[in-house]
């Protein structure tokens, strides 16, 4: 069975309810983690915006609410979506990547946040932010929390802040696969649960079993898709941009061609 589609993304929804998960939106959780069996569904929505729009659906149909964090670039920023998504019910927050568009330039960044945060509070009250990891930049976005606090701007939490992840669970589908950590740069946190899984199947099994932990937050991005040429296409694409990274990681020259290709695909609004 072909994984990272919408029918195995329900099989992985259902599961968690079947086992008597809870769900909650990150905000909600960051305020008042419920007790017992939880899971935050979190989608970074780098691109593909309409996928994340058919993604909310399903989860609407399943009444569970997610958190949805969109970013400046028009691949994310498509206003009918985010309206879409919000009408739904679910959580809509920002996908910052400032810093990293300033350059490093701590000022710039930070006048770019704010007016950032305010166009997507046209959409949604946002109290929650989560950075985008920038992976050809220097810069790590998170940087900004060494001069600011979250409380500046309104906002209760940041997932690579506010998350205990020695008692949180944290799974991510970087790289179209759950086990793809090696691709990440940024997006990485220890796991405290000795569980690794390469399949959506393997996932729902161990839930089944009744092994899983109890807290978990996921992190499936918007590339889960039915559609079979857009399926083949982006595990074609994130196979090549995957090893791409790794050999950028130690040849120089390697990452100077990298950085220019993202650079040419990210056109920001």
């Amino acid at each position: 069975m072909r994984d990272f589609t919408l029918k195995s993304y329900r099989s992985l929804l259902v599961a968690f309810q079947k086992a008597g998960y809870r769900f909650q939106t990150f905000e909600a959780f960051t305020e008042h983690p419920a007790e017992g069996k939880t899971v935050v569904m979190r989608h970074d929505v780098d691109e593909k915006a309409p996928n994340a729009l058919k993604m909310a659906q399903l989860e609407h149909e399943l009444g569970i609410r997610a958190t949805y964090f969109f970013r400046i670039v028009k691949q994310s920023n498509v206003p009918e979506v985010i309206r879409g998504i919000a009408a739904l019910g679910h959580e809509i927050g920002y996908h910052y990547e400032d810093l990293a568009t300033a350059e490093g330039d701590m000022e710039k960044a930070v006048g770019a946040f704010k007016k950032n945060l305010t166009y997507f509070r046209d959409y949604y009250p946002v109290r929650s932010v989560c950075m985008h990891g920038s992976s050809t930049s220097k810069f790590d976005n998170r940087l900004l929390w060494e001069t600011h606090q979250l409380s500046d701007f309104g906002l209760v939490g940041e997932p690579y802040l506010s998350v205990d992840f020695g008692k949180v669970f944290y799974l991510t589908d970087t790289g179209y696969a759950w086990d793809g950590g090696k691709f990440a740069t940024r997006d990485v946190v220890e796991n405290h649960f000795g569980l690794k899984f390469h399949t959506t199947e393997q996932i729902v099994a161990c839930i089944a079993s009744g092994n899983f932990p109890e807290k978990v937050l996921i992190l499936a991005h918007t590339l889960w898709t039915d559609s079979f040429s857009q399926w083949t296409t982006l595990h074609l694409r994130e196979f090549f941009r995957n090893n791409l990274k790794l050999l950028a990681q130690n040849n120089e020259g390697v990452a100077k061609l990298y950085k220019k290709m993202v650079n040419l695909y990210w056109k920001k609004v």
